[in-house]
């Protein structure tokens, strides 16, 4: 496609200054279907596919959108040249910031360094598959031409945009509060795009977290219960809940659980900028490491301040029907009862498990992308949505198996007072305690519902936050 591209429209002789304005007009008669001299969007994305270059509705709309300047929902061929030539520009740049040492060509290890500098690390052999997709007249190596060729119609407008494919995105929610934050260009975060995308990755949360709530309360009460009867199975389990209050109470603590989302959210973003500055000098990029121990520690910042709610959500989940009246309720009988320590109790092995998390959770990302790049990076570097979503979904399964028993630790304290004749144990007497009495399986009771809920979690929350980011005007990259 692309040699076609550049015998018939874009010859490798051409410079983009140079390029000659019938080239544009040969290339707009090929997507002006009709021949009326405008080109809408069904036309752009019809000629685009018959060209062997199709993008994808996200990215023609935005290519449409940018081009559109009159916004007349057509584009005429001097909106559409200027697009080009303006998008050319910006490529320009692009190329330029790879070609590390000014040869006016891209080879593999500048690749390798320039992803680096932006937190993605790749092998040259990852580096030269980039490059085969590219390459048009196979020199491994990549010139303006074949740059300006291959990205002619991709909207993306610099290096950054080009290798956001495989940032690790938290758009996607499976009831965990440990992921490490998303990462946001600076004009998304001047254009107001970051908090469009935060209210839509709180909104998926809160519908997804909803949606699974029946299989996160059986595991808060396998955890808290399950060491009295080797008999609570998954349906015993939901059957106990359903004669003990109804259908309802298979939500009971959900409320809490949804209403967290936000001041986390919030509280674990400013953190997560705060804590890049400290650990990073002025205009450095954010690698894997520092971007690791920004995001644990914004992750126990967020949980130091909502830790009470974490208390309560467990309380509610654990609690008999008419033990609590709602939430303010809950909170003024532990006060009542137990003290303003009781909010806390739990917040130690809960803060230790946010590192296992978040380490495994990364390095499982990224070992599942090195192998998707070795083995099927084949025409392009955009793994696709089912990948991504694939990937993310097994790194935090692998993140949650590791940190699993000190979550298991953290909700028996947080529930053993209302557990009659059970002794108050700290984190170390519980451990002790459970693998004395239950053996090395006790640490992962209630994991099996836990396990459940990420396919149905991670489904929802993709089409809730995609649909959310469409309403709210979020840009597609």
């Amino acid at each position: 496609m692309l040699r076609w591209l550049r015998g018939f429209v874009l010859p490798t002789a051409a410079c983009q200054d140079a390029e000659p304005p019938t080239r544009y007009e040969t290339l707009f008669q090929a997507l002006d279907r009709n021949g009326d001299g405008v080109v809408d969007i069904g036309e752009l994305q019809e000629g685009l596919k018959n060209l062997g270059i199709p993008l994808g509705q996200d990215a023609e709309e935005k290519i449409f959108t940018t081009g559109d300047v009159n916004k007349d929902g057509k584009l005429d061929f001097e909106e559409f040249m200027k697009y080009l030539k303006d998008h050319e520009k910006k490529m320009k740049l692009a190329f330029k910031s790879l070609d590390k040492n000014n040869d006016g060509k891209i080879e593999a290890s500048e690749i390798v360094q320039s992803l680096q500098t932006l937190g993605l690390t790749i092998s040259e052999k990852q580096a030269e598959l980039i490059l085969q997709s590219i390459d048009a007249d196979g020199t491994m190596t990549v010139d303006w031409n074949e740059w300006r060729d291959y990205f002619l119609f991709n909207p993306v407008t610099d290096i950054e945009e080009i290798i956001r494919f495989w940032k690790h995105s938290t758009g996607i929610d499976i009831g965990d509060s440990l992921t490490i934050p998303d990462e946001f260009t600076e004009d998304e975060k001047k254009s107001g795009q970051w908090w469009r995308q935060l209210l839509a990755g709180g909104i998926a949360g809160a519908v997804s977290r909803t949606s699974t709530a029946p299989l996160d309360r059986l595991k808060i009460m396998m955890q808290v219960h399950g060491s009295k009867s080797d008999k609570m199975n998954i349906f015993g389990g939901f059957r106990q809940m359903v004669k003990e209050g109804g259908i309802r109470s298979l939500w009971r603590g959900n409320g809490t659980n949804v209403i967290k989302i936000a001041p986390e959210t919030a509280v674990k973003f400013w953190a997560y900028e705060q804590y890049k500055k400290l650990l990073t000098e002025e205009g450095q990029k954010v690698g894997t490491f520092e971007r690791f121990i920004s995001g644990s520690m914004a992750g126990a910042t967020a949980q130091t301040f909502i830790y009470p709610m974490e208390v309560m959500k467990t309380r509610l989940a654990v609690g008999k029907t008419g033990q609590y009246s709602g939430i303010y309720d809950c909170a003024k009988k532990i006060l009542k009862h137990e003290g303003l320590g009781a909010f806390y109790k739990g917040y130690v092995p809960n803060l230790l498990g946010i590192i296992p998390y978040a380490g495994i959770d990364l390095a499982v990302y990224e070992l599942l992308k090195s192998y998707w790049l070795d083995n099927f990076a084949k025409d392009s570097v955009n793994p696709g949505v089912m990948v991504l979503l694939g990937c993310g979904a097994l790194s935090s399964t692998c993140g949650q198996l590791a940190s699993y028993p000190l979550a298991l630790v953290r909700t028996r304290m947080q529930a053993q007072a209302m557990l009659e004749g059970s002794p108050q144990l700290n984190m170390v007497g519980l451990f002790r305690r459970i693998i004395s009495k239950e053996g090395i399986p006790g640490l992962y009771r209630g994991i099996t519902p836990n396990f459940m809920k990420v396919l149905p979690a991670v489904g929802i929350s993709y089409v809730v936050y995609e649909n959310m980011k469409q309403t709210l005007g979020v840009t597609q990259k």
